[in-house]
């Protein structure tokens, strides 16, 4: 069974990065693809990379991990400004992260106005006996 687990940005705001990456790591390896809500800062994207390829083993494969961000029509001074403001105050919320299971994501394709997840074909253990 396929889980798709959402994970709000308020429910990681308070812990550190390496909670953060611990916390996303126990999810995937439980084959959950994990939709945080906002986006890791580039160090911690860095270290859940890191940590993974440490982690791989016979079970575990790795992660597929990628950040969709909303197009940015408005380049006025003051939307700018807001947004920045916005950021620094809340944190990066902008758009989302996906993150899943090497061994269950194939590709993650991503364009303006959808995402598609293409998922490797599972081999079933039951064959027909004829």
């Amino acid at each position: 069974m396929l889980t798709l687990q959402f994970i709000p940005y308020s429910q990681i705001s308070s812990l550190g990065p390496e909670e953060r990456i611990k916390k996303i790591l126990s999810l995937v390896k439980q084959e959950k693809i994990i939709l945080l809500e906002g986006r890791l800062k580039q160090q911690e994207e860095a270290d859940l990379i890191q940590k993974t390829m440490e982690d791989i083993d016979s079970k575990f494969t790795g992660i597929e991990l990628s950040v969709i961000e909303p197009d940015e029509k408005d380049t006025s001074v003051y939307n700018r400004a807001r947004k920045f403001l916005a950021k620094v105050l809340l944190g990066d919320r902008q758009g989302f992260t996906v993150v899943g299971p090497a061994n269950i994501i194939k590709e993650i394709k991503k364009d303006p106005e959808k995402i598609q997840l293409l998922m490797k074909e599972t081999k079933t253990g039951s064959k027909k006996k004829k």
